[in-house]
């Protein structure tokens, strides 16, 4: 009985969580990624400002190059349930720390 629970995941086993393939090239993005601002910065001959969105932009693709290939949220059929609960996760997060961040702003204000 435990056999065949297991052969009636086993096809959607290898293409939802990814292939050798897909970790490979998450992994050569990230470290493309990562190596132009590292590259930026140690070269100098760019503004702070360039470096700053420069930055600033290549972190939010590696984000979403680490939340595609490694973590495997997209909105396929199998896929969206995760993708949901992991975006709702992010705005209570969010939602948690900004709230927080302002509530002790606020206060601080008022002793003042």
């Amino acid at each position: 009985m435990a056999h065949s629970s297991h052969d009636s995941h086993s096809g959607s086993h290898s293409t939802y969580h990814g292939t050798v393939k897909g970790y490979l090239t998450g992994f050569v993005l990230s470290i493309i990624l990562t190596a132009i601002p590292f590259w930026m910065v140690m070269e100098s001959d760019f503004t702070t400002s360039v470096k700053f969105w420069t930055i600033s932009i290549l972190a939010v693709v590696q984000i979403i190059v680490h939340l595609k290939y490694f973590l495997h949220l997209d909105f396929t059929h199998e896929g969206k349930p995760n993708t949901l609960a992991f975006l709702f996760s992010a705005l209570i997060i969010v939602l948690v720390v900004g709230l927080s961040l302002w509530i002790i702003y606020e206060s601080n204000a008022m002793m003042m």
